[in-house]
């Protein structure tokens, strides 16, 4: 990968610690430059830490949302599949579209250097910003989701990993970039908790205990597991990369799981969403969402270090393309 192509940190693991946090650009230009200002300074704020503190391994992505990058850089060229989040609604369940501007993911291996981190952040962009959600996120035990089950165990690793997450020459000025697409769960604990261990895999798709897929056969069409797989039109399997974690307020009874998933191309992530609200066959729904439920959903592009400094100094990527930038997905097999 090129010097200009280096990307943010995407690939780095979930952390035991990570902050999620949405927000909005106030109204007016000097918001506007404020916010363009913080992109120049985000990943050196992430490296003082580091430098003092390099066993948390704290990291900061950052994600500029649809609209906000047509306030923040007009007459820019545009990420070719930058678009805002698409609602779905199901037969029995929905998927909202929330707003979103700028996203920050914070992870580390500690909280105090999450909190620390945000603090210098949130003091970096000052009034030029309004909070719209933030979560935090922990690890549980061996990676477990508030369901008890392991999250993430599919995750693509290495070479496969930067394939899946990484704009290449698809969409050749943003190369090194990537999108994610957040989400914010809420689990009906008391429901899910009322079934069995022997139900709870059949809706999951795996084995709660040794964390084994179901073989063909038992494990359900409408899984989660089941639904969440597709494959191109050559029969490869198309992969993201998650970082989710649990967060809870026992106290409130609020238990959930917050997902982000970054790809080279979104349309595989929405895919596997419509696989899931709609069904594949449409009906044939996701049961985990019978419990579980999105209050958000949202989708960012994440530039690539270099750019995300460049476009602090007004450096705007130019051009347009012939392609739609996608990796054509639209005759996957299994939708």
């Amino acid at each position: 990968m090129s010097e200009q192509a280096l990307p943010q940190p995407v690939l780095q693991g979930t952390g035991r610690v990570a902050y999620f946090v949405v927000l909005g650009i106030a109204p007016g230009a000097a918001a506007e430059e404020g916010v363009r200002a913080f992109l120049g300074q985000a990943q050196a704020l992430a490296r003082s830490l580091n430098n003092r503190y390099g066993e948390r391994r704290i990291s900061l992505v950052v994600g500029i949302g649809s609209d906000a990058w047509q306030r923040l850089f007009p007459g820019a060229a545009r990420p070719a599949q930058l678009h805002p989040f698409k609602a779905l609604h199901g037969a029995r369940h929905k998927a909202p579209s929330t707003p979103g501007d700028v996203l920050l993911h914070i992870r580390a291996e500690a909280q105090d250097v999450c909190h620390e981190l945000l603090s210098h952040v949130m003091q970096a962009l000052g009034d030029a910003v309004q909070p719209i959600d933030e979560v935090h996120g922990f690890r549980y035990f061996d990676a477990r989701a508030a369901l008890g089950f392991v999250d993430g165990t599919e995750n693509p690793q290495g070479a496969e990993a930067e394939d899946a997450a990484f704009i290449g020459e698809e969409d050749a000025t943003f190369a090194g970039g990537s999108y994610v697409i957040v989400q914010k769960y809420l689990h009906d604990m008391a429901a899910w908790n009322a079934l069995s261990t022997e139900e709870q895999e059949k809706v999951i798709g795996r084995t709660k205990h040794d964390d084994i897929e179901l073989p063909e056969g038992v494990q359900p069409t409408n899984s989660h597991v089941a639904l969440n797989i597709i494959a191109d039109e050559d029969g490869k399997e198309l992969a993201i990369v998650r970082g989710n974690l649990p967060f809870a307020r026992p106290s409130r009874g609020e238990y959930g799981t917050y997902f982000i998933a970054y790809a080279r191309d979104p349309g595989i992530t929405e895919q596997m969403m419509r696989n899931m609200f709609i069904g594949r066959p449409e009906g044939n729904y996701d049961r985990m969402l019978d419990y579980s439920r999105p209050v958000t959903g949202t989708l960012f592009f994440v530039p690539s270090a270099p750019m995300l400094e460049a476009l602090a100094e007004g450096e705007l990527p130019q051009g347009d393309s012939d392609d739609d930038g996608s990796l054509h997905i639209g005759s996957l097999k299994g939708q």
